[in-house]
């Protein structure tokens, strides 16, 4: 059997790195993939001398013809990670695949083993979801100086546009990032309304909303950009200082949610990591079911409300 395990791992770690290097492209090839945002690729639009990977190439139509990737796809823009649906699956399969081997070498428990390969499930998800909060969070705390950065520009006698190619030259990431997309769109021929809208789906912040709006009014009635974005600058400075006040005065409470949440769980593990017999009871007869069942239903009552509590909108 580890013998067996040995060859599984093996076999895995190859499939790991000849998926990566196959699937590799190109970053304008990915770029221009992302254009698109849900499109699936086609023969038309691959560059010369370039082949996708059949596996992945073959998941990803299957998955954009049942519907079941346009989320996934959405999420990883988002993220800014640099992997198709099909690629993210195929890893995330793998991982699962590793660690239950791992785990079952380990400790020959089929509870440790399962509850190893559901964490190396959730686990992706989980860093695809934490990047893309950073990533929105780090947008919004640049939005104010970007919008001031446009508005000079104008004031200036720049175009719109103009204002953005200044914004993704002079910007730090994330923010240049998106505004260089933007810049791109719209030198490969889509309007600016539909530019700015591929932007706020990949980065759904409610402020960049807010700038869009105004700035597609502009662009119908006329009137003076610059001072609406100003008001706008002002008001999004404003409400990123009132939600770093809220966040301090509310941070022993969010704090005391995790350690609700958190500390039952890892209690139970060490426990059974110590003495499977005496925590396997809870498994095997129907009251510690019940049990476990209320356990993790108060858990999850008590970080939900606790969030409740401490999530104040601005």
């Amino acid at each position: 059997m580890v013998w067996v395990l040995i060859v599984l791992g093996i076999v895995g770690l190859g499939t790991v790195i000849g998926g990566v290097v196959m699937s590799r492209r190109a970053d304008s090839d990915l770029i221009e993939e992302r254009l698109g945002f849900e499109e699936p690729r086609t023969e038309a639009r691959q560059p010369k001398g370039e082949r996708p990977a059949p596996l992945t190439d073959a998941l990803d139509r299957a998955l954009v013809e049942r519907g079941i990737g346009s989320d996934l796809s959405t999420q990883l823009a988002r993220a800014n990670l640099k992997l198709t649906v099909g690629e993210f699956i195929a890893l995330t399969v793998i991982l699962v695949v590793l660690v239950g081997a791992a785990s079952f070498a380990w400790r020959r428990d089929v509870i440790v083993t399962a509850g190893a390969c559901l964490l190396a499930f959730f686990a992706p998800r989980a860093y695809v979801g934490l990047r893309r909060g950073r990533r929105l969070k780090a947008f919004n705390e640049q939005l104010g100086d970007t919008i001031n950065l446009m508005v000079n520009s104008i004031r200036a006698g720049y175009s719109i546009l103009q204002a953005m190619r200044a914004v993704s030259d002079e910007m730090a990431p994330p923010i240049s990032e998106e505004f260089g997309r933007v810049v791109q769109e719209v030198q490969l021929g889509i309007p600016l309304d539909d530019a700015l809208g591929h932007m706020l789906r990949r980065v759904p912040s409610e402020d960049l909303d807010m700038m869009i709006t105004a700035i597609n009014i502009q662009r119908e009635v006329g009137g003076n950009l610059a001072e609406v974005l100003e008001s706008i600058s002002f008001t999004i400075r404003e409400r990123i200082r009132i939600k770093g006040e809220i966040k301090a005065l509310t941070a022993q409470s969010r704090i005391s949610g995790y350690m609700v949440a958190l500390v039952p769980v890892v209690l139970a593990v060490v426990i059974y990591l110590i003495n499977p017999e005496f925590m396997g009871l809870l498994f095997e007869h129907t009251c510690g079911h019940i049990m476990l069942a209320m356990a993790v239903l108060g858990i999850g009552a008590g970080f939900f409300v606790i969030n409740k509590v401490v999530d104040i909108d601005v």
